[in-house]
């Protein structure tokens, strides 16, 4: 009963997570103006949010040993609802940069937490559940921010909003945070959890280690690139219309999100590996399908399989951790994993940017290929060095 009540409040503290991440994107046309600021300064603040992930999801593990999952997850939320209380409240871009610290370094730390705990604790299935209701709260958030942006012309009454319902939550957590220490677990292997202290230069020394860190970043960069600049090849080289382009990349991320709720009953027959391979093959045939001279018939499906094929492969990964590096170093790799995924989120998107100045948009496809194969030998190498320990 206990491992039940505490899957639900994972389930709604992941939606949580997922509300505030489209929130600038989908309020900054109107924030910018009245801020006074020019309309590249998101920029700014986006760096500084991923900048606090990065931090706190690379000492997550420290902290979560002295304090507990629990813990940690209730404060981690609790920062986040204050940064976003605190978004509503600003009126000037330097109190908004304030408001991103704190915003960042408790999404880094609560997204830490439970990805390990449920990789720990509960089957593969809930781990790819657990990353479609993320999706869910990234769909909710721009739905409630054009509420207030249309019926109210104020995005502040948009973070009023979702900051009170973050607040909602950590009432709940800290009401329950006794579960998290009524029962013991036993790991998905059997065996009784245990977590001891690991150092940065052990941590490195452990084999497949590097290869799993590039494996996130490139998957994070592939991911993020193709839902930021998807739209922009879509209008520059294929001529399509600006509004029907936000359209057709939709389905990118529907695709994300209906894929990672079908993984999760694939997984019953598949292993964590055939469901990484199975979408990269699938990211590859949406690649091609960009490529191929067939006007424009391709399009539309290339980018939903693109979005099919990226949901199994993070929420797979994860799962795999405790597998590939054991129970008791696993918390400490699941930070510096979310940390190289940030990394690759943050830079790779403007780095592609500067890339199209020099060659154009048609390089899109060619892009994101070059990276999903550097994923997909860094995978594999990963499994080889992972199974030559285990003979």
């Amino acid at each position: 009963m206990v491992s039940i009540i505490l899957l639900i409040i994972i389930y709604l503290s992941f939606i949580s997570l997922g509300l505030p991440d489209s929130l600038l994107g989908s309020a900054w046309p109107s924030m910018y103006g009245g801020l006074s600021v020019p309309l590249h300064y998101a920029g700014y603040i986006s760096m500084i949010i991923a900048g606090g992930t990065v931090v706190s999801s690379i000492f997550s593990e420290r902290i979560i040993r002295r304090l507990g999952t629990g813990i940690v997850t209730a404060f981690s939320v609790l920062m986040t609802a204050a940064a976003l209380l605190g978004f509503s409240f600003s009126s000037t871009f330097a109190l908004l940069c304030l408001w991103a610290i704190p915003l960042g370094l408790g999404a880094g730390s609560v997204d830490a937490a439970l990805n390990n705990y449920v990789a720990l604790h509960y089957k593969a299935r809930h781990m790819s559940w657990l990353h479609c209701f993320w999706g869910v709260g990234a769909s909710m958030g721009p739905i409630i921010m054009s509420f207030y942006l249309i019926n109210k012309n104020s995005w502040n009454s948009g973070y009023r909003t979702i900051g009170i319902i973050q607040c909602c939550l950590v009432a709940v957590l800290f009401i329950t945070i006794s579960l998290w220490r009524q029962k013991k677990f036993q790991n998905n292997n059997g065996k009784n959890e245990t977590n001891k202290g690991i150092n940065f230069k052990e941590i490195f020394q452990i084999a497949g280690v590097k290869q799993i860190l590039i494996a996130f970043f490139c998957y994070c960069s592939l991911e993020t690139i193709t839902g930021l600049w998807g739209s922009s090849f879509l209008v520059t080289e294929k001529n399509i219309p600006p509004e029907i382009a936000a359209q057709w990349i939709s389905l990118y991320y529907i695709g994300i999100t209906s894929g990672r709720f079908i993984s999760g009953f694939l997984t019953m027959k598949l292993t964590n590996r055939q469901m990484v391979r199975l979408g990269q093959a699938l990211i590859a045939c949406g690649i091609t399908a960009l490529m191929l001279p067939f006007g424009r018939i391709l399009l539309l499906p290339g980018f939903f399989i693109i979005g099919l094929g990226c949901a199994p492969i993070y929420p797979s990964l994860l799962h795999e951790t405790p597998i590939n590096f054991g129970s008791d170093k696993s918390q400490a790799i699941m930070g510096i994993q979310m940390a190289s995924a940030y990394i690759g989120t943050t830079f790779m998107p403007p780095l592609f940017g500067q890339v199209t100045s020099f060659f154009g948009f048609n390089i899109f496809p060619l892009f994101i290929g070059g990276i999903l194969i550097l994923n997909i030998i860094m995978v594999e190498l990963l499994n080889k060095k992972v199974d030559k320990i285990k003979i």
